[in-house]
């Protein structure tokens, strides 16, 4: 638990920023979780038989000769702030939230915990921006691939602060007033300071930054102010919309469009990293019933994000991706759905001051597999990292043994940076 705990220094330095209240920069991820069908969204292939081609029709885009799937609208009409890659490889065959989060799979140093997901590696090297509120937070809240990205070997130091998690309940005061709490960190440091001298494991320190944190959100409001949406424009509201009813969920996330919105007050509060799970697209039943559903109100609710962040300011400082653990099969099966495919998927990216309105790569008449620009999965992680003043090719954590470890093995997409 040591091996990744905050020095007093990172602490100090924490401080100072929080109290410069410099812009900073975000990422806002948008796992679609069970694998969306890449020829029906953002890569429609109307030269295709019609056992593979589907139900959809491609739409123009502001930025012309840029098409995309016709239950994208409203994304059409921003394209030009978005690029979308339409040949994303090296993914699993598995469902797995961990390859978007980290970029690796997940034999990747499992000996010793694992890699550690993009939002634990940004509050690791990059700490909290303001010490009240955690650089690193978790949506996800229902359904299988609900995990919001784990720390890996940093640790649960590092681990993703969730607002329906059991941590929810211990930012409650209880009837507590903050001078009684004040009484009770000191008389809490003084035991700490005992136990210091005859702890050295490291596992103390491990647990006194993670007390710390615990005890700047719980005497802060600003997090649960982001959290709250009583207080947000009705109108804001209604532009995002909430997603529901809520159809095709099973055992995955809801397309809980309220969680797009929560995201833009999180990092606008001062988080690095949010992370949610929108929706359940393992489609091997009905896939076009659920694209329609799902489509529409991905549709409202990305395109609402963006014009948000645009208005305020903040799009070129905050990275937003939605994108799945793989595609779909290009032959549809007998229940008009379609199967896994690692073979190729899709991402749909915008903001972060990249150079947008543009399309990356193609894949073949078929669907089948990248026709031109095979863009690796971990291409895309490094351009996330890239976009919160991260270098991927200098910047290293040490692991649990104190080896360095290198973020990911490839360099941003230079078509977006």
């Amino acid at each position: 638990m040591g091996a990744g705990a905050l020095t007093l220094a990172d602490v100090l330095r924490a401080e100072e920023q929080s109290e410069s209240h410099a812009k900073h920069k975000s990422v806002i991820h948008i796992f679609l979780g069970g694998g969306p069908p890449h020829q029906d969204m953002w890569d429609i292939k109307t030269e295709a038989p019609r056992e593979i081609r589907g139900e959809f029709q491609p739409i123009s885009t502001k930025v012309p000769g840029i098409q995309i799937g016709e239950m994208f609208p409203r994304i059409a009409g921003i394209m030009d702030k978005c690029a979308v890659i339409r040949s994303v490889v090296g993914a699993a065959h598995a469902h797995e939230p961990y390859q978007c989060h980290t970029g690796w799979t997940r034999d990747s140093l499992l000996s010793i915990g694992g890699r550690p997901c993009l939002g634990a590696a940004a509050a690791r090297l990059q700490g909290p921006v303001d010490r009240a509120v955690p650089p690193f937070v978790g949506l996800a809240n229902a359904g299988v691939w609900k995990d919001p990205g784990q720390p890996g070997f940093l640790g649960p130091t590092f681990a993703a602060f969730q607002p329906d998690g059991p941590g929810m309940e211990n930012m409650k005061l209880n009837g507590v007033t903050l001078e009684r709490l004040g009484d009770r960190k000191q008389l809490r440091a003084s035991f700490d300071a005992y136990r210091q001298v005859v702890d050295t494991s490291g596992r103390t320190q491990a647990l006194d930054s993670y007390t710390q944190r615990a005890f700047d959100v719980l005497t802060s409001s600003r997090l649960m102010a982001a959290l709250d949406l009583s207080n947000e424009d009705p109108k804001l509201r209604e532009r995002y919309g909430d997603g529901k009813p809520y159809q095709f969920q099973y055992d995955g996330a809801p397309t809980c469009n309220d969680q797009l919105l929560i995201a833009r007050r999180l990092v606008e509060a001062g988080v690095r990293c949010v992370t949610l799970t929108y929706g359940r697209w393992d489609s091997h039943g009905a896939n076009f019933d659920l694209v329609r559903d799902h489509g529409s109100k991905l549709d409202q609710g990305f395109s609402a994000l963006i014009e948000d962040l645009d208005s305020r300011g903040m799009l070129d400082d905050v990275t937003v991706i939605a994108w799945g653990e793989f595609g779909r099969t290009p032959r549809i099966n007998g229940d008009a759905g379609r199967d896994h495919w690692p073979q190729v998927s899709c991402a749909l990216l915008a903001g972060g001051g990249m150079k947008t309105g543009q399309a990356i790569g193609s894949t073949n008449r078929l669907g089948e597999s990248a026709a031109t620009r095979p863009v690796h999965m971990q291409e895309i992680v490094a351009t996330l990292y890239h976009n919160l003043g991260l270098d991927t090719s200098s910047t290293t954590i040490k692991d649990s043994s104190g080896r360095p470890q290198y973020l990911v093995d490839h360099a941003p997409l230079p078509e977006l940076v």
